[in-house]
């Protein structure tokens, strides 16, 4: 029995719910309940209401759970970022880790939802959900970066489970289904030109507001050859890059946000 018991290993639990309000010229906070290893800091900073995402467990390995639910009330600005890239480590064979994000912006709201790079680890096992439900006249900018494995320590990734989807309705309409499975020898299967060529690194940004359709020019200016850009609606504006690296995918992705959001990055982004 002692045996048995030193096997189990322990587990992350971590959720935090938070929402923001309009209050005179400024966005602040209205509600805020965290639990478990996720933990949100809030910088002091200017109009909009700036949350930073800390997982006190260092990362996610099989049997984690992590659930983020936040609100962005009407009329308000919300930005949500994380204090450092998210870690997806090695699990055992009959364990997957969860991370769940549900994103709601209400009329004449804002949310950028800027988390730094997911980094996926040799033998990981992750699957991961982002919704995100937007109201007629809400704005909104989100981008996710992954990162296949650490090129320069030489990483490979010969044995990982990863399920990825993304979900945005606006109204109760579906205006953009992403989704990824991958499983096995994922660095053999990225190699293939019709992949990704032997990129390791990748990232999706979504812009909905009404002046989307002005940047595209500007943006596809800004791509490497690698990137494209594209309008799904005449306020929805799709960006994907594909890197050799992390640090050569930010050197992209980054002025396209800076210019999309109209703001520099959040400050963790250049720590």
């Amino acid at each position: 029995m002692l045996d048995a018991l030193s096997t189990i290993q322990p587990r992350s639990k971590g959720r935090a719910v938070l929402s923001s309000k309009r209050r005179g010229t400024m966005s602040a906070l209205d509600d805020l309940h965290q639990a478990g290893c996720l933990r949100v800091l809030f910088p002091r900073g200017g109009p909009a209401l700036d949350a930073v995402l800390i997982n006190t467990s260092g990362g996610v390995t099989g049997g984690d759970h992590i659930a983020l639910s936040a609100q962005v009330g009407k009329n308000s600005a919300l930005t949500i970022t994380t204090q450092a890239a998210e870690r997806a480590y090695r699990a055992q064979p009959d364990e997957t880790g969860e991370i769940t994000t549900d994103l709601i912006v209400e009329n004449g709201a804002l949310l950028r939802w800027l988390p730094q790079e997911l980094i996926l680890f040799e033998g990981s096992r992750l699957h991961r959900n982002l919704s995100v439900n937007l109201a007629p006249t809400a704005r909104a900018l989100l981008v996710e970066p992954i990162v296949f494995g650490r090129v320069a320590m030489g990483e490979t990734l010969t044995s990982i489970h990863f399920r990825d989807r993304i979900a945005i309705n606006r109204g109760g309409t579906p205006l953009y289904i992403d989704g990824m499975f991958l499983s096995g020898d994922t660095s053999a299967h990225l190699s293939r030109m019709a992949v990704a060529d032997g990129a390791t690194a990748m990232a999706s940004a979504i812009y909905i507001a009404p002046d989307a359709a002005a940047h595209l020019h500007a943006v596809r200016a800004s791509l490497p050859p690698t990137g494209g850009a594209s309008l799904l609606a005449c306020d929805t504006l799709v960006v994907r890059i594909l890197a050799s690296d992390s640090y050569i995918l930010r050197q992209s992705l980054i002025p396209i946000l800076e210019r999309l959001s109209n703001a520099p990055l959040p400050a963790t982004w250049r720590l």
